[in-house]
């Protein structure tokens, strides 16, 4: 762990890591999270008669797009060539979980275009969904596992 934040500078402004100087590795992040929701809305998405129609493949959609936007959206993250984004869901007993996998050779993780990926796509299930249920929860997003670069690899345990 680094002994000062990585994202200051000496005078303590906001800055953008340099990584110019860390050598390209293939990168891999993966993360999860999953969405609660009325057995009524699950049942509907699964059937395919949610009202906005396709549920799973709009959010899909709009998971992998969100790993590509994400310099975008986080402000000191570096904009990356993705080489993989994957977005999958799993039904459960008591709503739909979701795991992300990005991946690029650079010289800096993609975690956080696991992340997004895996948080946009579960806003856009509830986006998709809320007509039938208002009170979905969305919960446990976090990173599941990474590998490559200077700490090697991580898994949750």
């Amino acid at each position: 762990m680094p002994n000062k934040p990585t994202h200051l500078d000496e005078t303590g402004a906001a800055h953008m890591v340099d990584v110019g100087a860390k050598p390209a590795t293939q990168r891999r992040a993966v993360a999860g999270g999953r969405i609660v929701m009325a057995p009524d809305a699950l049942d509907a998405i699964r059937s395919g008669n949610a009202p906005k129609g396709d549920v799973l493949s709009t959010a899909r959609i709009a998971g992998i797009m969100a790993a590509k936007r994400t310099a975008d959206l986080i402000p000191l993250c570096h904009p990356l060539a993705l080489t993989k984004v994957t977005v999958e869901f799993t039904w459960e007993v008591d709503g739909i979980s979701v795991r992300a996998t990005a991946a690029t050779t650079g010289s800096t993780g993609v975690e956080m275009e696991a992340l997004t990926a895996a948080s946009v796509a579960l806003l856009t299930l509830y986006d998709m969904a809320k007509a039938l249920d208002r009170a979905m929860v969305l919960e446990g997003i976090r990173l599941l596992e990474k590998s490559g670069g200077r700490s090697g690899d991580w898994r949750a345990a």
